[in-house]
């Protein structure tokens, strides 16, 4: 093994047999540490709150098994399914939001922004509008929605090869076309429907079950595995086409291959949990300050995601005591992030 070779904001180790060459960041590992503290901590207070309060000491317990037979049962068979549904759901949202920030080189180009989430809304009120969505459930509705349209984003895109730019004009009109054509079909529902529709529209982890979490858990193994093994070539992606085109990056394929994967992601975790508002705008971001790199880092924006889902949760269930659904809240911490990212983006210059 070589010596590793040091810089401020790197470590890399090469060996020589077999040859290798690991790069390692140890303000993002870190970040990434810290995150993923938080997000257990934040995973474990969530399940104290209920009907019957539990102490933080008594799902610890619980969690691993050793606690008293009522409490195991509350906490897994009951309280955890909705933790784990809000902690993939966050960090399916954010690494998503990572893939397509980086592949657009926006900031803004997050799934809310181009139409995904609200393809895949679009998809579970007709359902339910319609009554198919009895035999297809609200799940595989929102997983088809959210897939076919953002496979219709990247074909409208396409005209000889897609860039980030048009991606993100496209989207933008996608996006508007499905809210106006769901804004449609909640006018016309009975007032069942509408009721039905709405609670899953802003997002909610309310009476979440294991069925919800297995998908959501192979799906996010899977997908984002492809994402961080195409993550490499991705960051080609940011010197521009043709940069990356000479440096013999397939460009695009390998966007055609991040996009399926930022779609599926949001697709997965949209059907679970409903399209939980600018956890994928602002994750991302929040990470990419937090690790000071040029681009989203995928990793630390899954775990951001997860923190910003589960902290929200919380806070939604201790402001009432019925609970709001936690896209409402996700959606007023997100709200000032874009605020802040158009004022920035119009400073720079960018912003049209």
């Amino acid at each position: 093994m070589s010596l590793p070779l040091l810089r401020r904001d790197r470590i890399t180790v090469r060996l020589a047999r077999p040859e290798l060459s690991v790069r390692v960041r140890p303000r993002l590992v870190l970040v990434c540490l810290i995150l993923a503290l938080l997000v257990f901590l934040l995973g474990c207070l969530g399940m104290t709150i209920g009907d019957v309060p539990l102490g933080l000491s008594d799902v610890l317990s619980a969690v691993f098994g050793a606690g008293d037979a009522g409490a195991t049962y509350i906490v897994q068979d009951l309280r955890m399914p909705r933790a784990l549904t809000g902690l993939l759901a966050g960090a399916a949202f954010g690494a998503s939001g990572a893939v397509f920030q980086t592949i657009t080189r926006n900031p803004l180009a997050s799934p809310d922004m181009i139409g995904i989430n609200a393809g895949a809304a679009t998809a579970v009120v007709a359902g339910i509008g319609f009554g198919f969505g009895d035999g297809l459930g609200t799940t595989t509705l929102g997983l088809l929605g959210g897939l076919l349209t953002g496979l219709l984003v990247y074909v409208l895109a396409w005209r000889r090869g897609t860039t980030g730019y048009r991606i993100l004009l496209v989207g933008i009109g996608v996006y508007a076309m499905a809210t106006s054509l769901t804004d449609y079909l909640l006018s016309r529902a009975n007032i069942t429907d509408a009721q039905a529709s709405i609670g899953w529209l802003v997002g909610n982890l309310a009476n979440r079950g294991w069925e919800n979490v297995i998908p959501l858990l192979i799906a996010f193994a899977v997908l984002c595995s492809v994402a961080l093994g195409l993550s490499r070539l991705m960051g080609t992606l940011q010197l521009g086409d043709e940069v990356a085109a000479g440096l013999g990056t397939p460009v695009q394929p390998v966007r055609l291959g991040l996009m399926l994967a930022g779609a599926g992601l949001v697709a997965f975790a949209t059907a679970s949990a409903g399209p939980i508002a600018f956890v994928a705008l602002t994750a991302p971001q929040i990470a990419q300050r937090l690790a000071r790199l040029p681009a989203p880092p995928i990793t630390a924006s899954a775990l951001g995601g997860a923190v910003l889902v589960l902290g929200s949760d919380i806070i939604a269930r201790v402001i009432t005591p019925s609970g709001l659904p936690v896209g409402i809240v996700t959606g007023a911490l997100g709200a000032p992030v874009l605020l802040w990212l158009l004022i920035r983006a119009n400073r720079s210059g960018s912003g049209g």
